[in-house]
């Protein structure tokens, strides 16, 4: 032991009046010529276990950051990982000697004085950097003082709030606090304020911009007591633009190439099918590669998943309208043909004294068809026809009027959804689904930027 203590007062750095430190009653066998007697008077009695000030009231500890870096921002883990110099300055009173120099120790031989139990609580991982040596520095001034610094890369957590992604913006903090010493023992303070923080405004980041940042003084509290504690917080806006030429310019060109088919003869039944399978399965994909960077929480409805769904409900939209046209322009050719095959009968049965009574109101009710003759007197049919009534009197008014009105409701219903024209489900759907889209993307926009 006394050996490594020796190698380690070899590199320490003197100044005038000054030296390297050690209590000759704690630290090994030291004889009066192996100090300097002003190192010796005050390090004589030095005990590191010992805060300053002790039974005296609480030290109070400046803290000041400068953020070197920071390296990765992740959603999936809701956490960042920075690069900080962390310095901290106290006094103590047994390390006061005489003069206005100051003294650097080797940062290897900060065991051997008192230091603040500070730390870092919501960081997952940190180390301290050790390349070539370890990145510490102890320097000691004359009144007693102290300044201790540090460098540390740390993961820490950071609560995001992902409702608006990728149009979020995002507040993280970079908490300090002391793990043993309570408000009694230890005080925390910001050195210069908000200016005790550097780096932050010349910060250059991927994906973020830092919009703005502040400090705060507080306390933690715990089942064991009082802690001082110093926050830094900072506000991270998300880089929209990425976004937009990654997912949003293609989404929205999808659902115009979807609308492609509206011009496209209904006759086409491959290409329009194609059109449609096609822009579905390729919004699905890009819907799928949107959410792999992106925590799979279930109470998560983020403003790119809105999106997605909007653009991926207009193109299936498209894709049922041509579902919708092309079975009403089958059903108007079957009546049509109907009507021709009716028409033949007719021009053929002229011959035959016969005449067809063609006898539909709508191009979806039933057809019916009969036939007289020229040689039938006119009394019969108006007897017929007496009788006939006479029996639906009689039938409706044993029934009412249920059955009847239950009919009329049923063909009135049915015709709404007739087309005369199915060409013309096209020609609306032209006008209507750009329409439609360029509105839905106004409330969009004017929601997630500016509410």
């Amino acid at each position: 032991m006394t050996v490594q203590l020796n190698e380690l007062l070899l590199i320490c750095l003197t100044v005038t009046q000054g030296g390297c430190m050690f209590p000759n009653n704690h630290w090994g066998e030291w004889n009066g010529s192996q100090l300097q007697p002003t190192i010796q008077r005050l390090m004589k009695g030095y005990n590191r276990y010992l805060r300053p000030n002790f039974n005296e009231g609480p030290v109070e500890i400046g803290m000041s950051l400068d953020i070197a870096s920071i390296d990765a921002i992740s959603e999936i883990n809701m956490d960042y990982t920075a690069t900080i110099f962390l310095r901290q300055r106290w006094r103590d009173s047994r390390l006061v000697f005489p003069g206005n120099e100051s003294v650097s120790v080797d940062g290897r031989l900060v065991s051997l004085l008192w230091i603040p139990d500070t730390f870092i609580p919501d960081s997952k991982r940190s180390f301290l950097h050790d390349v070539t040596v370890e990145n510490r520095l102890i320097r000691i001034f004359s009144n007693g003082t102290v300044l201790y610094a540090l460098r540390i890369t740390a993961t820490i957590a950071c609560n995001m709030d992902l409702t608006k992604y990728p149009m979020d913006k995002q507040v993280c903090t970079l908490q300090l606090e002391s793990w043993g010493y309570n408000i009694q023992d230890v005080v925390f303070y910001w050195t210069r304020g908000n200016d005790s923080v550097k780096g932050l405004d010349t910060l250059r980041l991927a994906q973020y911009s830092v919009e703005s940042y502040y400090t705060s003084v507080t306390e933690a509290v715990y089942e064991t007591g009082h802690y001082p504690k110093l926050v830094l917080h900072f506000s991270l806006r998300r880089n929209v633009l990425f976004f937009i030429l990654e997912t949003y310019v293609p989404s929205i060109l999808l659902v115009v190439l979807s609308w492609v088919s509206f011009w496209i003869s209904q006759s086409s039944v491959p290409a329009r099918t194609c059109i449609g399978v096609t822009t579905v399965l390729t919004m699905t994909t890009l819907m799928m590669g949107a959410r792999t960077s992106l925590p799979n929480a279930n109470c998560f409805i983020k403003a790119i998943d809105v999106y997605l769904g909007i653009c991926f409900t207009f193109i299936f939209g498209a894709l049922l309208e041509y579902a919708c046209a092309h079975f009403y322009t089958m059903q108007h050719q079957t009546i049509e043909d109907l009507h021709r095959e009716l028409l033949r009968e007719f021009v053929e049965s002229n011959g035959n004294g016969l005449v067809p009574i063609v006898n539909s109101s709508q191009p979806n009710q039933s057809v019916e068809v009969g036939t007289t003759t020229a040689e039938e007197p006119a009394e019969e049919p108006a007897k017929s026809d007496a009788k006939n009534h006479a029996a639906s009197t009689e039938k409706a008014q044993s029934q009412g009027c249920g059955l009847s009105s239950v009919k009329d409701a049923s063909r009135r219903a049915a015709a709404v959804f007739i087309v005369e024209n199915p060409h013309n489900i096209d020609r609306h759907a032209r006008t209507a689904f750009p329409t439609a889209f360029l509105f839905v993307n106004i409330l969009y926009w004017l929601y997630y930027l500016f509410l």
